[in-house]
């Protein structure tokens, strides 16, 4: 399944249905956009801010040593998640996927990679990217020769708890079971205790197999269900890890969209890597670099001179405008104009 736009969608399914019914019903038509629409990640997985923030200040400053770890482990715990993604949007079971939520209850927070909802059941996954090898013994995790890391079936317990705690709360009825699933297919687990929630990547595509022949038939509850933990999904952590940093000491350019690179010049409309030869055009990346700008600096105005001295390589004011005026909404007069 492929989560399309709107419109995209739309133009999709009514090509579709063509085919199956050449004169479908209004009605027809609806149940058939509802019974697809909860087919799709029913709550889609975006990337933190505390991540998209790295990611620039790893391009435009030096981190340190425990900075860019951290970074590191966030970008490897994403990428599998993507991964994970992919493999239950193929799924073809009638079920809702709630990716990455971020709840509380009892003043306590706790955050589920994925929620897989089904009749019967809402499977949680703990998704993990590790790569290597590691071994399992007297309840806790090692990666060989015997770095001990942290036991992810104890973090699942944890969430198990407080998921539970929640569903007791607001009077849901839904059994609750629990997977950590190891993504990575470079992975090993020596010694993988065969009575704990652990799946290995030799196991992946056999599990979400049988959970495709799983009898399951959704109804309005369900639907209930997943909008009130959509309704109660956090939207930022306020234990983000971030370094100190300041606009003065931030390198100032337009980074390449594919490779990073800050090697890139203007040739007309467009803007190109001199690295890997990515083309882009330059009103696009103009924008791109004001909403880095805007995450990294929320509390800063949006002005001409800003976002020229900010993106560098473009020397003319009238062209920042332009592209401001055309993708922003201008406030205030003459000197004190700026953008939001």
């Amino acid at each position: 399944m492929t989560f399309l736009t709107d419109s995209t969608f739309v133009l999709h399914f009514l090509f579709f249905i063509e085919k199956i019914e050449p004169f479908p019903t209004f009605i027809g038509i609806i149940e058939l956009i509802n019974e697809r629409m909860w087919d799709m990640p029913y709550k889609p997985r975006t990337k933190h801010a505390e991540l998209q923030i790295l990611d620039s200040l790893n391009i435009r400053m030096t981190l340190s040593s425990k900075d860019r770890q951290h970074f590191f482990n966030l970008k490897r715990g994403y990428e599998g998640e993507v991964k994970f993604d992919a493999l239950t949007e193929k799924l073809q079971c009638d079920c809702l996927v709630l990716n990455d939520l971020l709840l509380q209850t009892n003043n306590t927070l706790f955050q589920i990679d994925s929620l897989l909802i089904t009749s019967k059941k809402a499977h949680m996954f703990e998704v993990k990217n590790h790569a290597g090898d590691y071994y399992y013994e007297a309840d806790k995790f090692f990666k060989l020769p015997q770095y001990e890391i942290l036991n992810p079936l104890h973090q699942l317990g944890r969430s198990e708890s407080l998921l539970r705690q929640l569903f007791l709360k607001h009077r849901i009825n839904l059994p609750i079971e629990t997977s950590v699933i190891f993504i990575n297919p470079e992975f090993t687990l020596y010694q993988a205790p065969l009575d704990k929630p652990i799946i290995l990547p030799t196991q992946i595509k056999n599990y979400f197999s049988q959970l495709n022949s799983t009898p399951s038939k959704l109804d309005e509850k369900h639907k209930q269900l997943a909008d009130k933990l959509c309704s109660l999904h956090i939207e930022e952590s306020p234990y983000q890890q971030l370094p100190s940093y300041t606009y003065e000491n931030l390198r100032k350019g337009m980074i390449c969209a594919a490779c990073d690179s800050f090697s890139t010049r203007i040739e007309g409309r467009k803007i190109i890597c001199v690295d890997c030869g990515q083309k882009e055009n330059l009103a696009a990346a103009v924008v791109r670099s004001v909403e880095e700008f805007k995450l990294l600096f929320p509390e800063k105005r949006i002005t001409t001179t800003v976002i020229r001295e900010w993106c560098s390589i473009v020397d003319s004011d009238k062209r920042i405008r332009k592209i401001l005026d055309d993708n922003y909404t201008r406030k205030g007069d003459n000197r004190w104009t700026y953008f939001e």
